[in-house]
C-alpha cells in the first residue's frame, strides 16, 4: 500500500452547516479515507458564511484551499475518485475559496478569521494576529495605577477615535460609553464594574453574533478582555440566547481555555489585572434583548424593561456602573488595537466608519454573511452577492433591521447603507439583517405579522406598547376589510405616532417602522388606491 501524506479537510461545525448535514459530511470522508488507508485531518473550522453552499468542504492545497459544495455525504466517494485531497477537478468543485466572487468582494475585518481557523485552538488564533490587540492594551496601561490612570484613558481614546458605534442597532459611540464607565466612581474604594456582552441575537434573519461565537470566540473573549482593562471591570457575562446551544457550549468552553492560559481570571496577561467571565443563557424572550431588560434577566429577575436614567454605564448590573456592547462591538475592539484606529476609520462613510456583517436571508439566492464597509448599497448587497430571490420573481420589499426595522422599497436600493441616510428615510440599518421579500408578498400581512409580534412579546411595563400594538391589529384588520378605510389610516398613524414617542424601549418605540413604511410603499396592499401623499412621515 502506498503511504501518502495526511491531507487537511476542513468541514463547518456552525449551526447552519450542521443544519444541513456537515457532521454527516465530516463522518463519511472520515469512514471513507480510513477504508482506502488515506490519512486525512478534519479539522472543523467556523463558517465561511457562504450558507448557500453549506455544507461547504475545503482542502489545503499549495496553490491554497479548494472549496466543493455543497457536500451530500453521498457525494463523498465519487469526489475522493475525482482527487478531492488534492483539489481535483468535480462538478462540486468551487475553486480556490478566497476567489469566490461572494467572498472576494468583501471587506473582512472582524470576520477575517472566520472559516480558516480551528474555533477553539488558541495556537490557530494566534497565528492569525490573536492577541495583538490585548497585549497593545497591556502595554498602553503603563501607569494606570488602580485602573483609572492614563493607560485606560488611552485605550479608550483608541475606541472613541476609531468611530466605533455600537453594532446592535442603537449605534451609539462605544467609546462614549466606555468613557463614562471608566470615569463612574463606584459606592466603594475599588468597588465593582461590570461588562455585559449582549448575545441574545432575536432579530429575524440575523446570525452574525452567533457566528462569531461559534467560529471565533477569542475574537469576542479579547474584545471584551480589552474593554475590562480600559474601563476596571473585574466580571463580565456573555448573555446567550437560549436557541443557540452551539453558541453557549462553545463559549464555555473557549472562556475555560482562556482563563488557563493566562488572556482571562486573575491576572490578565501577567497585568496584575482580574477579569473574570462566564456565560449566562437567556430566558428565551425578544424583549430582553433591550439592555435594561437583559439586566434584570441576568440578575434572576422578569425581563421587564427599566426606566432611564439612571443609565446603565452609571447604574446598570447589580446597580454598578456597566458597559453594555453587542457581539460585532466587542469583537471589532481587537482588530482596533492591533492595528490602529486610523486604519479602522478608513473605512465606512460619514460618521458610519469601519464595516458591518450583513445578513442575507429570507427570499434570496444566496443567503449569507457580507461583510461590508458602511455605504455598500441595497442593491449590490441584493444583486451582486445575494444573486436576486430564490424564487426568480421580481422582489418586491427588503426588510432591513430587524422584526421592527423598516421595509425599504426598491426607489431606496441605491441609497448608501449608513446610519444617518437611512435614519433621514425613516429606516434603520439595526444589526445588519436583509430579508428578502418577492411580489408574492403582501405587505399588509407583514406589517399586521409586526404589530402581532409586538403584542407577543412585549414585557407589558408601557402602556403605548402593550396596548397599542393590539390595538394596531385591530385596526389593520378593519383597513384591510375595507371599514372606513380613510379614518382607520388616520388612527393607524395617530397610534404609530404614540408608539415611537411614547413607549419605554425599542420595542414598542419601532414597532411602527415596518407599519408605516409598509403603508407609505406600499399602499395597494392595504386597499388604498392611492400612494401617501409627499412628506408623510414613514417612521
Amino acid at each position: 500500500m502506498t503511504t501518502r501524506p495526511a491531507a487537511t479537510v476542513y468541514v463547518p461545525r456552525d449551526s447552519a452547516a450542521l443544519a444541513v448535514g456537515a457532521e454527516a459530511v465530516a463522518t463519511a470522508i472520515a469512514a471513507h479515507c480510513a477504508a482506502r488507508g488515506w490519512a486525512v485531518d478534519i479539522v472543523r473550522n467556523g463558517s465561511r458564511g457562504l450558507f448557500w453552499l453549506e455544507p461547504l468542504v475545503e482542502v489545503a492545497t499549495p496553490a491554497g484551499r479548494v472549496a466543493y459544495g455543497p457536500v451530500a455525504p453521498g457525494d463523498v466517494p465519487e469526489l475522493l475518485d475525482a482527487g478531492l485531497l488534492a483539489g481535483g477537478a468535480h462538478g462540486l468543485r468551487r475553486g480556490l475559496t478566497e476567489q469566490i466572487p461572494f467572498l472576494a468582494a468583501q471587506e473582512r475585518l472582524t470576520f477575517r478569521r472566520m472559516g480558516i481557523t480551528d474555533p477553539l485552538s488558541l495556537a490557530d488564533y494566534e497565528a492569525h494576529e490573536g492577541w495583538q490587540g490585548l497585549r497593545r492594551a497591556i502595554a498602553m496601561l503603563a501607569g494606570a495605577g488602580d485602573g483609572s490612570g492614563p493607560g485606560c484613558a488611552a485605550i479608550v481614546q483608541e475606541v472613541t477615535a476609531s468611530g466605533l458605534r455600537g453594532r446592535g442597532g442603537a449605534a451609539f459611540p462605544a467609546g462614549i460609553k466606555w468613557q463614562t464607565v471608566l470615569q463612574a466612581a463606584p459606592d466603594e474604594p475599588g468597588g465593582q464594574k461590570y461588562l455585559v456582552c449582549n448575545a441574545d441575537e432575536g432579530d429575524s434573519g440575523t446570525f452574525s453574533d452567533r457566528m462569531t461565537m461559534e467560529g471565533d470566540p477569542y475574537m469576542l473573549i479579547e474584545g471584551m478582555a480589552i474593554a475590562a482593562l480600559a474601563v476596571g471591570a473585574t466580571r463580565g457575562y456573555v448573555y446567550i440566547r437560549s436557541e443557540y446551544p452551539h453558541a453557549v457550549a462553545t463559549m464555555t468552553q473557549a472562556i475555560a481555555l482562556a482563563t488557563a492560559a493566562g488572556y482571562l481570571g486573575a491576572n490578565v496577561g501577567g497585568t496584575g489585572r482580574a477579569f473574570h467571565l462566564e456565560v449566562r443563557k437567556a430566558a428565551g424572550s425578544y424583549v430582553c434583548g433591550e439592555e435594561t431588560a437583559m439586566l434584570e434577566s441576568i440578575e434572576g429577575k422578569r425581563g421587564i424593561v427599566r426606566a432611564k436614567p439612571p443609565l446603565p454605564a452609571v447604574q446598570g448590573l447589580f446597580g454598578r456602573p456597566t458597559v453594555i456592547n453587542n457581539v460585532i462591538t466587542f469583537a471589532s475592539v481587537p482588530l482596533i488595537l492591533a492595528r490602529g484606529a486610523g486604519f479602522y476609520r478608513d473605512h465606512g462613510v460619514g460618521r458610519s466608519r469601519g464595516t458591518l456583517p450583513f445578513q442575507l436571508a429570507g427570499n434570496v439566492q444566496q443567503g449569507g454573511l457580507v461583510e461590508k464597509a458602511f455605504g455598500v448599497t441595497l442593491r449590490e448587497l441584493l444583486y451582486a452577492f445575494g444573486g436576486g430571490s430564490a424564487s426568480g420573481r421580481p422582489i418586491k420589499a427588503v426588510q432591513v433591521g430587524g422584526p421592527l426595522g423598516a421595509y425599504v422599497p426598491e426607489s431606496q436600493w441605491d441609497l448608501p447603507l449608513d446610519y444617518e441616510t437611512y435614519a433621514a428615510v425613516g429606516a434603520v440599518v439595526g444589526h445588519g439583517g436583509i430579508v428578502v421579500h418577492d411580489d408574492t408578498a403582501s405587505l399588509s400581512k407583514l406589517a399586521r405579522y409586526a404589530m402581532a409580534f409586538c403584542a407577543i412579546e412585549s414585557c407589558g411595563k408601557c402602556t403605548p406598547c402593550r396596548i397599542g400594538s393590539t390595538r394596531g391589529v385591530e385596526v389593520i384588520d378593519r383597513i384591510t376589510a375595507g371599514q372606513n378605510r380613510e379614518q382607520q389610516v388616520v388612527l393607524l398613524r395617530d397610534l404609530c405616532d404614540t408608539m415611537l414617542h411614547g413607549s419605554l424601549c425599542a420595542m414598542g418605540g419601532m414597532t411602527p417602522y415596518p407599519v408605516l413604511s409598509a403603508l407609505a410603499h406600499y399602499p395597494q396592499d392595504f386597499g388604498l388606491a392611492a400612494a401617501a401623499p409627499p412628506g408623510v412621515a414613514t417612521a
